[in-house]
């Protein structure tokens, strides 16, 4: 092993880093939009709007990411439509995962108790506040740690973004490896950096995970 000959180029594993964090960040926000939106489609009183949005979980539930990530940087622009790698990447992540966040909680909507829906319609609130108020914090809390790792995954799935040439952290190691002829000094390197990304994510989950337990047992 020589790691030395790999620490001229730690720029670039922080480089592709910021890149990974930055998709991840926006993607995770946006999957996590789309779940919220659609799972309460998946669970309305409308047939209409329920099949739509049980169509979109099915959907992109059964099709393997990287064909989707293609779809969208390679078959796009044959029909005029041209979005960067970064774009692309975000955009794929955040529709990709966010059937998979729906789905998890829609669950979590189901298993929220009817008589407490029952009794905040009694009291008078509109249906919007119901649902921001009373059914999305307690589909949350039971939710959340599968939510956690939906989200872990989407970390690590970034990687496949190196196929449509963004220079993210596996993208980045790539080019340091083909450089300097040290593969498993590289990839050791790599393993560490999606280490550290996953477990400050798994950080920030229980952190959420604590504050709503205790926002719950305030309202309690």
């Amino acid at each position: 092993m020589n790691f030395s000959a790999i620490i001229g180029y730690l720029g670039m594993f922080w480089d592709g880093f910021l890149v990974t964090a930055s998709v991840s960040a926006l993607s995770i926000a946006g999957s996590f939009i789309i779940g919220v939106i659609v799972a309460f489609g998946a669970v309305s009183r409308r047939p209409a709007v329920r099949r739509l949005a049980r169509g979109y979980i099915g959907l992109f539930r059964n099709i393997p990411f990287i064909v989707q990530v293609f779809f969208f940087y390679f078959g796009l622009p044959e029909i005029g439509i041209y979005i960067d790698a970064f774009t692309t990447g975000t955009m794929a992540l955040s529709i990709a995962v966010g059937a998979y966040a729906a789905d998890v909680l829609r669950a979590g909507i189901e298993n929220v108790d009817t008589g407490v829906i029952e009794a905040a319609e009694v009291s008078g609130l509109s249906r919007l506040k119901i649902y921001r108020r009373i059914i999305l914090p307690i589909a949350l809390r039971v939710s959340l740690r599968p939510l956690g790792s939906v989200f872990i995954n989407l970390v690590l799935t970034t990687s496949i973004l190196s196929t449509i040439t963004l220079n993210e952290l596996t993208g980045n190691a790539k080019i340091v490896a083909s450089d300097t002829f040290r593969p498993f000094e590289v990839y050791f390197f790599l393993l560490l950096f999606y280490c550290v990304l996953t477990y400050l994510l798994s950080l920030l989950i229980n952190l959420w995970h604590r504050h709503l337990n205790r926002f719950m047992r305030g309202a309690e």
